[in-house]
């Protein structure tokens, strides 16, 4: 039944730009723009001003968002304005300002008062550590030619890098404002299942087969040396998709269902990525093979099946990944993913640190955050788990700066490049929620998840932590000045000392 009309004109604004969050939630509820504005009694036109924050909203406006889309008003508002602020302290955590300490109130107080100089704030904070990077690497390879005597690899420095951090935040940014689910790809994925009559049992030859009934794809598999490192190439002239030898069977899989979804699906990744976040051809072309890779994923394990199976076995994700083929790292991915509207699973984070500590994928989800500019706290269990290479590991971490407790969990992912000498990149990715849904979750079993229970104290980065007695701080506290006296030491050179 539509709303009651709300007025475009004539009421208090909110200072707030939410767009980008009602767009994501219209799309998760498989709205139109039309649709949505004709149930909040607004024009379309209107509500797409809205959605591309060129317009900010009313105060009856936001309600009936929040009640048209059935969430909670926090969803709208808080989580944007907690987000900018969080956004912000990580930029001031930069030790650029190390003499200009700015505490989280006033950040906070910056960021509701004068939203859109905050995010113009951010975009010069980010073009600048865009810049140092593109300067560091430029750097570094002005050092190695010098040093191999030639000028081939001078030349490529100079043309390298500036963008590619950039693209790959914006895209991380993208998926994180759709709260790491697109239902168009679901709907597309379980269509192709009907349609290509895929058999669980024999994926790769019902995928092969369609790809080559569907669109005159052959697949052909490959030496390591015949593919040149790669390990999927599409030639479009011969219509012929290459796979490596190296792909085990479920990575086969994988691969031949992006391909599938690049060209299946390609007017919808257009689409999709035609988002005013995603910047640059760069940033459009990386969020085209990220969709196709949830498009993938999609596949692989179909929502419905993923997410029953799941509840079924308590998220066990290795249990999970035997079952529908696939490896520890697309099963938490899939995880991530299971929010459609009615059938939620548990709401899980994902990150995947290298042995640097370089945090190369982030999902944030059961209110954890990531650093955008420094590295993650050393405390979390995603550094442990290179101690035990192939080995789960759980732990109970609480947060600081407002004591949330999540369950994380953590293993070792080997990528196995070719033979024997080729390296190969060991990471680890780990996945986590909030302790209230431990309970649902079989690696919580045997913890004491009370909230006077023991927990590893975590930071998101040093320079963010209000801990200052942790003996693993590398940095000093931005809210604390550092004093240094040469004749006390305390836990860690960064710890305030008590004479």
């Amino acid at each position: 039944m539509p709303s009651r009309s709300v007025s475009e004109g004539g009421e208090r604004r909110v200072p707030l730009h939410v767009g980008r969050r009602v767009r994501a939630l219209r799309q998760r509820a498989g709205l139109s723009q039309s649709a949505l504005a004709a149930r909040l009694g607004v024009s379309p036109s209107y509500l797409n001003l809205i959605e591309y924050d060129r317009r900010p909203v009313t105060a009856a406006l936001l309600l009936a968002l929040a009640r048209e889309l059935d969430v909670d008003l926090r969803a709208l508002a808080a989580d944007a304005e907690v987000a900018l602020a969080s956004d912000l302290a990580d930029a001031f955590a930069d030790p650029l300002f190390e003499d200009h300490p700015i505490t989280a109130r006033e950040l906070g107080a910056f960021a509701d008062a004068s939203p859109e100089v905050a995010r113009a704030v951010l975009l010069l904070h980010h073009a600048y550590a865009d810049a140092r990077a593109a300067l560091e690497a430029m750097g570094t390879r002005v050092v190695e030619a010098q040093e191999a005597a030639g000028t081939a690899a001078l030349a490529e420095g100079a043309s390298s890098g500036a963008g590619a951090r950039l693209s790959s935040e914006q895209v991380s940014d993208f998926i994180q404002r759709h709260g790491g689910y697109f239902p168009e790809l679901e709907v597309e994925a379980e269509r192709l299942w009907v349609t290509a009559r895929l058999e669980a049992e024999d994926l790769f030859v019902g995928l092969t087969r369609h790809l080559e009934r569907a669109h005159r794809v052959t697949v052909r598999v490959l030496t390591l040396s015949e593919m040149g490192g790669a390990v999927r190439r599409y030639d479009p002239a011969r219509r012929e998709l290459q796979l490596s030898e190296v792909l085990r069977r479920g990575s086969r899989n994988f691969q031949v269902a992006v391909q599938l979804g690049l060209l299946q699906c390609a007017a919808l990744l257009d689409d999709l990525t035609q988002d005013p976040d995603l910047t640059s051809d760069e940033s459009r072309s990386l969020g085209r093979v990220a969709l196709a890779g949830y498009f993938a994923g999609a596949v692989l394990m179909p929502y419905e099946a993923f997410r029953r199976a799941a509840e079924a076995e308590r998220y066990d994700i290795e249990l999970l990944g035997h079952r529908f083929r696939v490896g520890w790292e697309q099963t938490c991915h899939r995880l991530t993913a299971l929010r459609r509207p009615g059938a939620e699973g548990v709401p899980f984070y994902m990150v995947r640190v290298d042995l640097a500590g370089n945090i190369s994928k982030k999902f944030s989800a059961a209110g954890v955050r990531f650093p955008r500019f420094s590295g993650l706290c050393p405390l979390w269990n995603v550094h442990g788990a290179f101690l035990q290479p192939g080995r789960v590991r759980v732990q109970l971490s609480r947060m600081s700066g407002g004591g949330r407790t999540v369950l994380a969990i953590a293993r070792t992912v080997q990528r196995h490049a070719g033979g024997y000498q080729t390296p190969d990149v060991l990471y680890t990715v780990g996945v986590g929620c909030d302790s209230a849904d431990a309970h649902r979750v079989v690696y919580g079993d045997g913890l004491d998840l009370s909230p006077s229970g023991p927990a590893v104290p975590i930071g998101i980065t040093c320079r963010l932590c209000d801990r200052t007695d942790c003996r693993a701080r590398a940095f000093p506290a931005v809210q604390q000045p550092l004093r240094v006296d040469e004749n006390v030491r305390g836990v860690s050179f960064f710890a305030p000392v008590e004479r």
